[in-house]
């Protein structure tokens, strides 16, 4: 398998290329999708044949013994991030956005505060909405193309009804590797406001050359009682139709209240997830994602190069992700004119800046996760839709 094959998957209920034309107006026959933060790979071998050998035996019971599946999480997690994890800390969601769900429900009330630093993956406000919290939303300063953290000004912004923060660490958007000294920040803040700190670390294993993700788990050991960590192979190995994720809290009080929670919903894990997870984390799985990062990275910098060729566009230098975040307000246009150029021009689906919280109002998203060829034919559609600036 190469991660140049171009794979068609129109007309395979993927929401990226099937729904692209319904949400966006970008035309099913020849627009690119560049929303959803999926992958246009096919995942390593080693998951197809664990799928395949399931198939084969054509029973698809209920799942015993995970073992081996905590074995390999693990595994994972001391090998690639130093990060020493028991199974007994590991909670299996429906995915991440339904254990940041859990997490909201397990450890907050309605009426509750819940910080996010925006702006940041727009899943989780819409939970937060969801679930009767209030969003708070601390915006990033951003530096010349450089998110950085406003920890003073976030100190004088909280009012007390704040009980949670959700931490994206690396960023979506914007791709920031978050340094120990900003993430030491971030863990005192939490401290220092009582709250409960739920760090998605989905994109660690999608880190770019020059940068090393670092687990909060490992960072202060004084934020044991009040830190959730979520992490999850759907991302990092394009399986994200498996809805598998975990939840892992090193504290009992903690673990115990998220626990009751869990079996309050009656919820137990899809046996497809546990069976991809435990064979994507394994040492065939860990070479194919280093020649997925090397693949990325070369998109990456195609990407840029050609977007920040345009007069009033630029694009956020990525140090991990596969989320392109391209800011047109050099451009002096306002975002329907902006974006009307990307999708009905150009004839690309994005994501929307505004959805992703304060300071999102001039961007767009991309994904960059596809062949390269079709990343050099985005590229092309965008100088030409933007061909009177040049």
């Amino acid at each position: 398998m190469s991660f140049d094959d171009i794979i068609d998957r129109r007309g395979s209920h993927c929401i990226k290329w099937d729904m692209m034309e319904k949400l966006y107006g970008v035309p099913a026959g020849d627009g690119i999708a560049m929303w959803v933060a999926d992958m246009d790979f096919r995942p390593p071998e080693v998951i197809q044949n664990a799928l395949n050998a399931l198939i084969d035996h054509g029973i698809y019971g209920y799942f015993g013994d995970d073992s081996a599946y905590l074995a390999s999480i693990r595994w994972w997690m001391s090998e690639r991030h130093g990060w020493s994890v028991d199974p007994s800390w590991i909670f299996t969601t429906h995915g991440l956005v339904n254990g940041t769900a859990m997490c909201i429900d397990a450890f907050s009330k309605p009426g509750d505060g819940i910080v996010l630093m925006t702006p940041v993956y727009h899943a989780f406000a819409k939970v937060i909405r969801a679930a009767g919290r209030a969003v708070v939303e601390c915006e990033m300063i951003n530096d010349s193309g450089h998110y950085e953290l406003d920890i003073a000004a976030w100190d004088a912004q909280m009012q007390g009804h704040e009980t949670m923060m959700i931490l994206c660490s690396p960023h979506n958007p914007g791709g920031r590797v978050w340094t120990r000294a900003e993430l030491q920040q971030i863990a005192d803040f939490a401290k220092r406001h009582d709250l409960i700190l739920v760090s998605d670390e989905i994109h660690h294993d999608l880190v770019m050359p020059g940068h090393t993700h670092i687990p909060m788990a490992t960072v202060d050991a004084s934020i044991t009682d009040r830190l959730v960590m979520m992490t999850a192979t759907t991302k990092t190995f394009n399986i994200a139709g498996a809805h598998s994720g975990n939840v892992i809290i090193e504290d009992p009080e903690l673990r115990s209240r998220f626990g009751a929670r869990m079996a309050a919903f009656g919820l137990s894990p899809n046996s497809f997830g546990l069976f991809m997870a435990t064979a994507a984390y394994s040492p065939e799985g860990a070479a194919w994602v280093d020649e997925l990062v090397a693949y990325l990275d070369g998109n990456r910098k195609l990407f840029d190069a050609g977007v920040n060729a345009i007069p009033g566009l630029s694009s956020m230098a990525l140090e991990s992700t596969y989320l392109a975040w391209v800011d047109f307000s050099g451009t002096g246009m306002d975002m329907a004119d902006f974006t009307g150029r990307v999708q009905q021009g150009a004839r690309i689906a994005v994501n929307h800046g505004p959805t992703f919280g304060k300071g999102g109002d001039s961007f767009l998203r991309f994904n960059i996760a596809t062949p390269r060829a079709r990343v050099q034919d985005a590229v092309e559609r965008l100088s030409q839709a933007f061909a009177d600036l040049q």
